[in-house]
């Protein structure tokens, strides 16, 4: 089979990495891709949001499927698309991915369909949210509505931060129009854990539990970012917790979406918080995380190609989906000043030395140039590593990274430890 993967960061190299090792795939190729990804897939210089020239390329180059990660493409309807032009394509068509590319959809649905999750309210005037927070007091949580980067997010811990995450995202528009309308919900507070699971439309497969760390630096301080590092499985998902949210959370979701004439077929990413009061949804995406995919790929122990291809024929529940034992740790090496501002361009040395000790270097921002790999975005590499319990994991990926680097680079030293 010819397959094409639309992306190009970590989490797009980690699923090449991936059907690379398929007997089934006998070509592939990735579009924008990367420096890494060129190494397993033939990279395609077109942008992920094209969505024109994607189905362009994919019909002129005669592609039997194509699997499309980001959320942006999927938001706007390439699947549908490429369906149309008679091209099978993991992940959701545009009218389900609206879990993803509009919180205040995907609370409606959750309070229609009494899936547990924050209490909240929906503002599209400034006044009325600034008098909502002076209203409920801090700790509170304000959401950009649309599509932000992973960063659309606020945990304000006073009134005044609060008012200042609307005003930019309402009024200075911070992320453009996804700031328009913004949802402002109670913290709830306890574990995170995210769940990915595969959808067909109907039936629902979950993957290994895992958590992500999304703050800058050590301790959990500094801004959002898309991701420091990740691990799974989660200690704090238990078999029990996991069976309640199967029941509460994940089938009456995938149940919701295909009752509101918009079945689902691709990847689901449940956020969860484990509350005192028990499992609620954080957010939804509407495909794989980044850096969850990364060590979760990891670990299983399944031709991936047959997965994406039962979820787009419906027949999810023939497939046997086997995980290895034991856990997998992603560490992210980034840029200095990323979130923020970094400069990119920078010669990156010791990636051999570092898979000579059993990692797995997937990247997620550079290119190759004359020879060399430089850096080309905010976050450069994730180091990821296997091990018969977390710590060994861990304390791999860190092993693995030493032998890395380049001009300013910085990554968190606690990734599973906090």
């Amino acid at each position: 089979m010819k397959v094409l993967v639309v992306g190009g960061g970590g989490r797009e190299h980690a699923i090449c990495w991936k059907l690379a090792q398929s007997p089934k795939v006998t070509e592939l190729y990735c579009a924008p891709g990367n420096g890494g990804i060129a190494q397993v897939a033939e990279c395609v210089p077109i942008k992920a949001t094209n969505v024109n020239g994607m189905v362009k390329w994919a019909k002129e180059n005669a592609m039997d499927f194509v699997m499309v990660a980001p959320d942006d493409p999927l938001a706007l309807g390439m699947v549908d698309a490429l369906e149309q032009a008679g091209i099978p394509a993991f992940g959701p068509r545009a009218n389900a991915a609206i879990i993803e590319a509009s919180k205040a959809f995907s609370k409606e649905l959750m309070k229609k369909y009494h899936i547990p999750t924050a209490r909240y309210k929906t503002f599209t005037d400034l006044d009325s949210a600034l008098a909502y927070i002076r209203e409920q007091g801090a700790p509170i949580v304000v959401k950009a509505d649309g599509l932000a980067l992973g960063k659309g997010v606020v945990v304000a811990s006073t009134v005044e931060e609060a008012e200042t995450a609307v005003r930019e995202m309402m009024e200075d528009k911070k992320f453009g129009e996804s700031g328009s309308t913004v949802v402002i919900e109670e913290c709830m507070t306890g574990p995170e854990v995210t769940v990915l699971a595969f959808c067909d439309g109907e039936h629902l497969a979950p993957m290994l539990s895992s958590q992500d760390h999304k703050r800058a630096y050590d301790g959990n301080q500094g801004p959002n970012t898309g991701g420091m590092g990740a691990f799974c499985p989660s200690p704090k998902y238990t078999p029990e917790i996991a069976d309640r949210c199967v029941r509460e959370i994940f089938l009456p979701t995938v149940a919701a979406l295909k009752a509101e004439g918009r079945p689902f077929k691709g990847v689901i990413y449940f956020g969860l918080m484990l509350t005192k009061d028990g499992p609620r949804v954080v957010e939804y995406n509407a495909r794989f995380g980044d850096p969850e995919t990364q060590p979760i790929l990891s670990m299983l122990d399944s031709d991936l190609m047959d997965i994406f291809q039962a979820c787009v024929d419906g027949t999810l529940d023939q497939v046997d989906i086997k995980w290895k034992d034991g856990a997998a740790c992603c560490l992210v090496l980034a840029s200095g000043g990323y979130p923020v501002k970094y400069q990119s361009g920078h010669p990156i040395s010791g990636l051999a030395e570092s898979e000579a000790l059993g990692a797995t270097v997937f990247h997620a921002g550079t290119k190759a140039e004359n020879g060399e790999i430089l850096t080309a975005g905010g976050r450069v590499l994730g180091v990821t590593a296997t091990g018969s319990t977390l710590e060994q994991a861990i304390a791999a990926a860190y092993a693995a990274a030493k032998p890395i680097s380049f001009q300013d680079m910085h990554f968190r030293t606690d990734i599973g430890k906090v």
